[in-house]
């Protein structure tokens, strides 16, 4: 896969809706030089180059949301790279050590953020305890686009952390 740095139009038309999570969406995916940087940083591990990551936003704290080159597409190999991106995991870096696998893929991404969690408020509360509020636009937008895989955000965030319970274990080894 290329390092590309333009998001999918889908994920562009996402980041246009207003925002009210603790999270900054990006226009364009992180480039090689700067994933560089912040997965050497992130880790202390300065040989990472995290070119299995494109990272699409940010929260104050400085942790990271970014898709998870995890596997091949499932998906026909004819799709453009753009939409092979969008059946990739979902994970966050949190500023204070947080690693958390969001959203098995894009669809999945759409309905955490229509539940109510962003990436830093899924970190902060990936256990359910707390109950978020739904946001319209988000969920109108998941409806629009995901409706196939409607599912309430702890049913998104289970259903990650048991499809790839690696993801934390294997980050943190290379630190």
């Amino acid at each position: 896969m290329s390092f590309g740095q333009h998001l999918p139009p889908l994920m562009a038309a996402l980041h246009a809706l207003p925002c009210t999570y603790d999270f900054v969406p990006l226009h364009q995916f992180q480039s090689a030089r700067d994933n560089k940087s912040w997965i050497g940083t992130w880790t202390g591990n300065k040989t990472l180059a995290g070119a299995e990551y494109r990272v699409f936003g940010h929260d104050r704290a400085g942790g990271r949301a970014a898709i998870w080159l995890a596997h091949e597409p499932v998906t026909s190999s004819d799709l453009p790279f753009a939409a092979r991106l969008l059946t990739q995991p979902i994970v966050f870096f949190g500023g204070h050590g947080e690693l958390l696998v969001l959203a098995s893929d894009f669809a999945d991404y759409l309905w955490l953020l229509a539940g109510g969690f962003g990436p830093s408020e899924a970190a902060a509360n990936s256990d359910g305890a707390e109950p978020m509020t739904a946001q319209p636009s988000f969920v109108a937008f998941a409806e629009a686009h995901a409706p196939q895989a409607r599912k309430a955000a702890t049913a998104v965030l289970a259903q990650a952390r048991a499809a790839y319970p690696r993801f934390a274990p294997t980050v943190r080894a290379l630190c």
